[in-house]
């Protein structure tokens, strides 16, 4: 998932957010890595973060989200789910088509 530009300044609210796949592939259209993002999110709410909702694209996630440091932890929600994918992807060799 692409590093987010947006800075996070307030915790008390929660803020709507997009996480977007780099170059915009369509890698969650696998029911496989779909699921490493619902785990993932899953993860987040034992870990005190309110998630409000969510929707899933092919491409991208939407969420809306609450947290005592909210900028942290969607860093560290995109960095493990990234690399939980990537692991995935590599295991079995996965290829860009174009």
């Amino acid at each position: 998932m692409a590093r987010s530009r947006y800075k996070f300044k307030d915790n008390q609210h929660p803020y709507f957010m997009t996480c977007t796949i780099l170059h915009w592939l369509s890698i969650f259209s696998s029911p496989h890595i779909a699921n490493i993002v619902i785990e993932s999110l899953r993860f987040l709410q034992q870990e005190n973060v309110k998630i409000y909702a969510w929707v899933m694209l092919e491409n991208h996630i939407h969420l809306i989200a609450q947290s005592e440091n909210i900028s942290k932890d969607i860093a560290l929600f995109k960095a493990f789910t990234a690399k939980k994918i990537i692991a995935y992807l590599t295991e079995r060799n996965a290829k860009r088509q174009y």
